[in-house]
């Protein structure tokens, strides 16, 4: 198995190198069955744009991912899902695998967590009653702003989880943020990134472990960085490559984004000193349309990238928002196949365009 699988990842990275990349417009009849038999897991945040989007296209889903609970350095685990979507999800067979985060990713609260076995103890007790009380089908660690000094208790701690769950018939997986090299890369951005929120995780170790991995291939792009794509396609191609080299196909849920993401200069009088500077914010696709329109500007696509984007002048000035629609979900969806990937994780319900469902079917 690990011989095969790291052949696998070396020779589509060799197609990477050389500059295939996928482009599709509408699904192939391959692509449809290989969203039909993928495992496909929709992100639940509780709002009532998520529930109407849950309740409208459940049939198209077979785990959400409700973010339900938080832990804090003493192990107390808190929170709960929507009753509805227990309810719900329970008449049409659908799994239920609730979040389990730090709040706020406040990593010396993590930190704190891990090196207490005690609290330890009493979180992973605390999550095989939520599983039992409520019958989920498991728990997916949301663990983020990771130390790079933590990584080998935290592999632990969810090592510790795993073997609790397992053993009363649940299944445990995380969401692991996106990493394409082992390396830190070139800037001082990169850095910061890969101490806080990449290095953290050791992948072999995570992907033995628990059931499997859900990648964040999407943040490609966002807040701290100029305008670009959530997830274009070559960079999410390589950001599998890499994990690849780590586990097998089958332990790989590729993070798939439907929202979008608006960049515009503003006035804030709350920082100091730099009052005046660029933002970017998360917006649902309606929203992205509906700034498109008011400003008269033509969505276009990269074709490089598999994303369509857009920009407009305000005031003498650009705002650009770059969009995930049915077209880009389509496009990520044959990385699904062409890798033989267990499924996919899609961040979030209530922000897609509604053209994604009619893909799915």
């Amino acid at each position: 198995m690990i011989d095969r699988y790291r052949m696998s990842g070396a020779a589509e990275r060799a197609l990477a190198a050389a500059g295939v990349v996928v482009g599709i417009a509408l699904a192939t009849g391959v692509d449809r069955v290989a969203a039909q038999n993928a495992e496909r897991l929709f992100y639940y945040t509780d709002n009532e744009s998520a529930w109407a989007s849950l309740q409208a296209n459940i049939d198209a889903i077979t785990i959400v991912a409700p973010t339900g609970y938080s832990v804090d350095e003493d192990g107390i685990v808190w929170g709960e899902v929507d009753p509805r979507v227990i309810r719900l999800a329970a008449e049409r067979g659908v799994d239920v695998m609730p979040l389990i985060v730090n709040p706020g990713f406040d990593q010396e609260m993590l930190h704190a967590l891990l090196v207490n076995d005690t609290a330890r103890a009493r979180a992973v007790a605390s999550m095989v009653a939520l599983c039992e009380r409520n019958r989920y089908a498991g728990i997916q660690f949301d663990f983020e702003n990771v130390s790079i000094n933590d990584r080998d208790a935290l592999t632990q701690f969810y090592r510790e989880t795993a073997d609790a769950l397992h053993a009363g018939g649940f299944r445990i997986s995380i969401a692991v943020v996106h990493r394409p090299d082992e390396l830190a890369g070139p800037t001082r951005y990169h850095k910061w990134l890969f101490r806080n929120w990449r290095a953290g995780y050791d992948l072999r170790g995570l992907a033995e472990a628990g059931d499997f991995i859900s990648v964040m291939t999407y943040a490609q792009h966002t807040r701290r960085t100029p305008p670009g794509p959530q997830a274009g396609v070559p960079w999410v191609e390589e950001v599998i490559g890499h994990f690849l080299e780590h586990m097998p196909p089958d332990k790989l849920s590729l993070g798939i984004p439907t929202g979008s993401q608006h960049w515009y200069t503003s006035q804030e009088d709350d920082i100091d000193p730099e009052r005046a500077r660029s933002y970017s914010e998360n917006i649902t696709y309606q929203r992205a349309m509906a700034l498109a329109e008011r400003y008269g500007s033509e969505i276009q696509w990269s074709e490089r990238h598999q994303v369509p984007y857009t920009f407009y002048d305000r005031g003498g000035t650009f705002e650009w928002i770059f969009l995930e629609n049915a077209r880009s979900f389509q496009a990520k969806l044959a990385l699904v196949e062409r890798y033989g990937l267990r499924g996919f994780s899609v961040w979030v319900l209530g922000n897609e365009d509604p053209a994604v469902w009619s893909a799915l079917r």
